[in-house]
């Protein structure tokens, strides 16, 4: 009996301590994330940079030239200046690219993703968990992107960039209006 009683506390703590800690947004983050994103005026700047996995990524971390902490599939862009800034419908970014590159067709490129030019089939929605995802096409002076950038009340955000001449890349960061950066 003694025996069932402990099996029972045991399970009971374990389902208790596995339940979801899901913080839920406070009214005046989502607030301030609805203005921000209606204002379609922000700057994001990433913490990190998340390629696709290729054999060639992994050959560069074999090879043992990597920062410490970065591996074939996470790359810290911390103290690294970059941003993705959008005023309207014109975007700017200035963005490390790790990955494969499909097609190069422009010597002078520096081979990171350098944007300054007005969006394309601009469309926002707003998700279940008061995120946002925003979608749109870029063009850099030698490439096409389509662009994904999800927005959290918390002011964290991910973005993916799939170029017409490269492998995809996810970034993770945060995001500010403008006039705070």
């Amino acid at each position: 009996m003694k025996a069932r009683y402990i099996l029972l506390v045991l399970v009971s703590t374990f389902i208790v301590s596995c339940s979801s800690t899901k913080t839920k947004a406070t009214p005046e983050q989502v607030q301030a994330l609805d203005e921000l994103v209606a204002s379609q005026s922000f700057t994001i700047e990433s913490d990190w940079a998340l390629p696709q996995t290729s054999n060639s990524l992994i050959a560069l971390q074999n090879s043992g030239l990597l920062a410490p902490g970065d591996n074939a599939s996470r790359f810290s862009l911390i103290g690294n200046p970059n941003f993705l800034k959008l005023n309207g419908v014109v975007v700017e970014s200035d963005l490390p690219y790790f990955g494969e590159r499909q097609m190069v067709n422009n010597r002078s490129d520096s081979g990171g993703i350098r944007l300054e030019n007005e969006i394309e089939d601009y469309e926002v929605e707003k998700n279940e968990d008061q995120s946002y995802t925003i979608k749109f096409k870029a063009r850099s002076q030698h490439e096409g992107y389509n662009v994904m950038i999800r927005l959290f009340p918390n002011l964290k955000s991910e973005m993916v960039l799939q170029g017409s001449k490269r492998f995809p890349i996810r970034y993770t960061g945060r995001v500010r209006s403008i006039s705070e950066y």
